[in-house]
C-alpha cells in the first residue's frame, strides 16, 4: 500500500474513533517517525486475517502502534540503552522494537500471533541494521499465553496488546521467570488497562505519563524478594 494513503486511512481512523486533536497529534508523529527511523508501521487493523485462518482473537486487541513521541519519551526516561534484554509481548509490526533497538538496546526479543505483522516486524528490524544500529533480534510467532519468559528478560514492553485473561498469564509466566532466577525486571505499560494485575502481583509503579486523555504509559518495577501483601 502507498504509505501516503496508509497515512490517510490511518488519520481518517483515528478521527472516527477518537477526535480530530487526537487523529492530528498521532498522524504527524507518525510520518516523522516513520522517516526518521525508516520502516513502515503506520495503520491499524482489526486483525481478520487471523479469523481467516481460524485463529482465536477473542483476546486480542485490534493492532494499533504506539505513538512515537511517547515510545521515545518513556524510554529515554527509563535509560533503555541499559537494560540487556527487551522483550516486546504483542510487538505487531514492530514498531517499538526497532525504536528500542536504535536507542541502545542489544537484545530484543517480538512475540507476536500473527505470521504476517511477524514477517513485517522483521523486514522493520532489517531496516533498523541496515542503518547501522547492531543488535540481535528473535521474532517468535507465538500465543502470549504459552509464552516463557527469559532469564535473562529484565524489561518488557506491552501496548494493551489482549484483555484480563491474557494478560493474567503473562504476569504468571513473568513472576515464574523470577522465581527460576531473581532479578530486576522493568515493565514499559501504555494504555494499562490491567495495570493492577502487575500491582496486585508486587510491582511499583515508579513512572506515569499521560498526553490527550488516551496517551498514557506507566513504568512498573519488582526487585527480588519484594511481593505484596
Amino acid at each position: 500500500m502507498n504509505q501516503w494513503l496508509a497515512y490517510t486511512r490511518y488519520f481518517f481512523y483515528l478521527l472516527w474513533n477518537w477526535n480530530l486533536r487526537i487523529a492530528w497529534h498521532i498522524i504527524g508523529r507518525d510520518i516523522a517517525g516513520e522517516k526518521k527511523y525508516g520502516i513502515k508501521t503506520t495503520g491499524a487493523d482489526e486483525l481478520r486475517h487471523l479469523e481467516i485462518l481460524d485463529i482465536d482473537i477473542t483476546h486480542s486487541t485490534i493492532y494499533m502502534p504506539a505513538s512515537y513521541d511517547l515510545l521515545e519519551t518513556v524510554f529515554a526516561k527509563i535509560n533503555i540503552s541499559s537494560f540487556k534484554h527487551f522483550v516486546d509481548i504483542g510487538c505487531g509490526k514492530g514498531r517499538a522494537l526497532c525504536v528500542a533497538a536504535a536507542m541502545g538496546v542489544k537484545k530484543v526479543t517480538g512475540v507476536e500471533l500473527s505470521k504476517q505483522f511477524c514477517k513485517i516486524t522483521e523486514a522493520n528490524l532489517g531496516s533498523i541494521k541496515q542503518q547501522g544500529y547492531q543488535f540481535n533480534a528473535d521474532i517468535k510467532n507465538n500465543d502470549a499465553f504459552y509464552f516463557e519468559i527469559g532469564e535473562d528478560v529484565d524489561l518488557i514492553f506491552l501496548f494493551n496488546p489482549f484483555d484480563e485473561i491474557i494478560m493474567s498469564a503473562v504476569v504468571e509466566n513473568i513472576e515464574i521467570s523470577l522465581r527460576k532466577k531473581g532479578r530486576p525486571i522493568t515493565i514499559v505499560y501504555l494504555n494499562p488497562i490491567q495495570k493492577y494485575l502487575f500491582l496486585d502481583a508486587g510491582f511499583t509503579e515508579s513512572y506515569q505519563c499521560k498526553r490527550l486523555h488516551y496517551l498514557e504509559a506507566v513504568v512498573l518495577l519488582k526487585s527480588p524478594g519484594k511481593r505484596q501483601g
